[in-house]
């Protein structure tokens, strides 16, 4: 993915538990840390992630999101990734208002906007989340404040570039690019997608 272009590696942590199916956790990412320069994106589709982010942070990740959902005690695990020097993103799924993250912006890097279901890939994109990225540029310019926000779930060069006019500037894909026959080909033109697109004026 590196030689292919991509600028980071988005890493999804499943438990089966937060999410119906499991993946690896933070000896595999400490693992491949060595192997790549690229910033290691770390998605927690887990329960009480609180728990595992010290673990996860000497795993060598850059960014960590968490899910809104799934964590009783943000403040604290949002105050303790900021004394580590990692930056913290929160992340909503597609029934949650994204209203639910504006306590925490100012702790924040990024949200996460889940524009599928989380837990598997190749799903079908939900356009209906493109309004919580609307609604949250909107709130991150209203108290300026230069937030991430990235979209996940059904990215392809067509929807991300919806998404970028809605006002996202991350953009995760999977099947995309790992499906595709040129992995560079499909990441460049996800770039190209999504860079010539203008986000919407403020209110719109």
């Amino acid at each position: 993915m590196a030689q292919a272009g991509a600028d980071w590696l988005h890493l999804d942590v499943m438990d089966g538990c937060f999410v119906p199916n499991i993946s690896f956790g933070p000896d595999i990412i400490a693992a491949i840390r060595p192997c790549v320069q690229l910033t290691f994106d770390v998605h927690l589709m887990i329960d009480r992630p609180i728990r595992y982010l010290e673990r996860f942070v000497k795993a060598g990740a850059d960014f960590i999101t968490m899910h809104v959902e799934a964590e009783p005690q943000l403040d604290e695990a949002l105050s303790y990734l900021q004394g580590q020097n990692k930056k913290a993103g929160l992340s909503v799924k597609p029934n949650t208002p994204i209203e639910a993250v504006f306590p925490y912006l100012d702790k924040l890097a990024m949200v996460l906007v889940m524009t599928v279901e989380p837990g598997f890939g190749g799903q079908q994109f939900q356009p209906q989340q493109l309004e919580k990225v609307r609604l949250l540029r909107q709130e991150a310019r209203r108290r300026n404040q230069e937030l991430l926000i990235q979209v996940d779930g059904g990215i392809n060069a067509t929807t991300a570039a919806q998404a970028a006019q809605a006002g996202a500037n991350v953009f995760v894909a999977g099947s995309s690019v790992f499906g595709a026959a040129d992995a560079s080909k499909a990441i460049a033109t996800l770039k190209e997608a999504a860079s010539g697109v203008q986000p919407l004026p403020a209110g719109q």
